[in-house]
């Protein structure tokens, strides 16, 4: 059980970064390059600082780890990790397919997880041991959904472009292997798993800001969330990730993955 005020914390955070985010969504932006070539804008960095000084001035003994603006005291028993704009190409071309994450690990295990869209008003908050709540104003029921066999599931991965030259054969392999793959989403598709309307979720190269805040949601909307090798996820982990609705499907999925 978390300490109190950690939710209510997280969710004023996300309401400070959403005053910051919705006015810029779908506006002339300054769009610059960043070193890994994927877009940044004024508004991560705004939205970011506005989470950082929110959950710092609740919390200064914490630590925080960002995409931004990098990491204050990443050894603290208590670590906020935040993701300002999940899914950056999203909302630089006007589709609300992204989301800000804020996640807490305690001792290096995530605890802690909300999924804001600021546009659209849909917010999934995840608790370990909990069960995960969603607010919006669609329709939504947290809970997975049975699917016990492979090629009865939904997949919805962030993009092939994500994948290392060598994760492309099993990448290909799923594809074939499910009933039908989306491309596209980040975050937003971990929080349809959540809803019981997508069945899998596999990425690469996910930095601990893209994953923390995803692991209580799933599992508390009854799902589990590994790395390809069937590992919890963690900082000095690999960057795979796949979530699954089922955890009937963790071991079919991996087989594929893992080639065998």
């Amino acid at each position: 059980m978390l300490p109190d005020g950690f939710v209510a914390a997280a969710e004023a955070a996300a309401d400070r970064a959403g005053a910051i985010i919705r006015p810029l969504f779908r506006s002339a932006l300054l769009v610059e390059a960043k070193g890994d070539s994927s877009p940044v804008t004024e508004a991560d960095r705004a939205a970011e600082l506005a989470l950082r000084d929110a959950l710092l001035e609740e919390f200064p003994d914490h630590g925080v780890i960002g995409e931004e603006h990098g990491a204050v005291r990443p050894e603290a028993e208590w670590v906020w990790v935040l993701d300002p704009i999940d899914g950056t190409r999203a909302f630089v071309t006007g589709r609300p397919l992204f989301g800000t994450l804020i996640g807490l690990l305690h001792r290096g295990r995530p605890v802690l997880g909300v999924i804001d869209q600021p546009v659209t008003g849909e917010r999934w908050i995840g608790v370990s041991g909990e069960a995960t709540r969603f607010v919006g104003p669609f329709p939504g029921r947290v809970g997975c959904r049975p699917c016990p066999t492979l090629d009865a599931a939904e997949l919805s991965c962030t993009s092939p472009a994500i994948f290392r030259a060598e994760e492309v054969a099993a990448r290909d392999a799923l594809v074939a292997g499910v009933r039908r793959t989306t491309w596209g989403g980040d975050c937003y598709s971990y929080g349809l798993l959540a809803l019981g309307l997508v069945d899998v979720v596999v990425d690469s190269t996910m930095k601990p800001w893209d994953w923390a805040a995803l692991v209580p949601v799933v599992e508390g909307a009854g799902g589990a969330v590994r790395d390809w090798n069937g590992a919890p996820l963690a900082l000095d982990g690999d960057g795979t990730v796949l979530a699954v609705g089922d955890p009937a499907l963790l071991a079919p999925v991996g087989r594929v993955l893992r080639g065998g």
